[in-house]
């Protein structure tokens, strides 16, 4: 897949996350923030939760995928949206 193809299917993932009406688990949740947040450049700390607890599962979201590049992250972020909605889980 090319870089164009990844920011494409990447674009259509985060479409159907963000109109998707049920809660998703929140070890799916926590991982589509974290892979989000990689891919779109945009992965500092979270200080913004309310409840420390949150902000803890948030950063460590985001440590745990700090070593991937933007397109890793979307790919993964891909990856992670397709399985919930194929298998719910």
């Amino acid at each position: 897949m090319t870089s164009q193809e990844i920011d494409i299917a990447f674009r259509k993932a985060v479409e159907s996350v963000n109109s998707h009406e049920e809660p998703f688990p929140a070890d799916t949740l926590l991982k589509l923030y974290a892979y989000f947040k990689r891919a779109t450049n945009s992965w500092h700390n979270p200080t913004n939760s309310k409840k420390k607890l949150i902000s803890a599962f948030k950063t460590n979201a985001l440590f745990q995928a700090q070593h991937l590049t933007e397109d890793e992250a979307k790919l993964e972020y891909i990856e992670t949206a397709t399985h919930y909605f194929l298998y719910r889980k």
